[in-house]
């Protein structure tokens, strides 16, 4: 099925490209095609090691903003011990504004998913969408509504200032990332900009709304990967699952260090170049 030494090496890659504006599901694709390996993004065996992947995935993310989500959480509390959402308390107000967002792509996600995965499952259409990945990402910096600044305050206080709407548009657009080659940190991250945030705050809404969705998605896989399907990959999905641990937690700690300055530019250009080469090079091995 998979062996010890591939289920490292794509569980480091699932921890790199998923907090990466590059598609995780993508270069999942991708990878057992370059490498010659016999592992196919449909087959029951690798939907049960990605369940172990995005698990560790999630719970990096979720200990990352523990502190954000402990006062995002209260503020929900507070909110509906209170049935109203104050002017004046911004973890409510963020709280709410993830729900929102969060509803769309989970709704998209459960009508949607199977049917995306099975229709764009190849490898040659993974880096076609590759390209497109990159063009939104160049795009969206091109019409963005905000210079990327040095910030100042509390950034979930200034996420706390998108409106209903704006919350719900950008997590709509995290459904993108159910088509392999499509980026779900990359859409939101662009919605983020288009809706006015900067790209060190559009990386940290991208990153909490990324949070309850993967983790649940990968919750309700649970059984698949402790059931039949789960026979003999489990011990591999350890190894994948450590391995995507490490490399989210670094990936997520240079993204938003990253951002403080920069664009998405640098992955918009990759994600441009390397569909447009594993294009040519598919199309010539077919």
């Amino acid at each position: 099925m998979i062996s010890y030494l591939q289920a490292a090496i794509l569980g480091l890659l699932q921890g790199i490209a998923e907090p990466f504006p590059v598609s995780s599901l993508g270069h999942g694709v991708i990878l057992p095609r370059v490498a010659g390996w016999d592992i196919h993004q449909n087959d029951k065996f690798f939907l049960a090691f990605l369940v172990a992947t995005h698990l560790a995935t999630a719970l990096v993310m979720l200990g990352f903003f523990w502190n954000d989500w402990k006062r995002i959480v209260g503020g929900l509390v507070r909110s509906l011990r209170r049935r109203e959402i104050p002017a004046d308390d911004a973890d409510a107000r963020l709280g709410w504004l993830l729900v929102i967002g969060t509803i769309p792509v989970g709704l998209i996600g459960l009508l949607a998913e199977k049917a995306l995965r099975s229709a764009f499952a190849s490898a040659a259409s993974a880096a076609a969408f590759l390209i497109a990945n990159g063009v939104m990402l160049l795009v969206a910096e091109r019409l963005r509504r905000r210079a990327p600044a040095a910030q100042h305050g509390d950034p979930d206080a200034r996420l706390a200032t998108l409106t209903w709407r704006q919350a719900a548009s950008v997590g709509a657009a995290q459904a993108i990332g159910l088509i392999p080659g499509f980026s779900r940190s990359g859409a939101t991250m662009s919605a983020g900009l288009l809706a006015g945030l900067s790209n060190e705050d559009a990386a940290r809404f991208a990153f909490l709304l990324a949070t309850p969705i993967i983790g649940a998605a990968a919750l309700l896989k649970v059984p698949e990967l402790l059931g039949p399907d789960g026979d003999g990959i489990r011990g591999p999905a350890l190894v994948g699952a450590v391995c995507a641990a490490l490399t989210s937690y670094l990936a997520i700690r240079f993204l938003l260090r990253f951002f403080e300055t920069n664009r998405l530019n640098p992955f918009g250009i990759y994600c441009v170049g390397a569909g447009v080469v594993l294009t040519v090079a598919f199309a010539a091995g077919a």
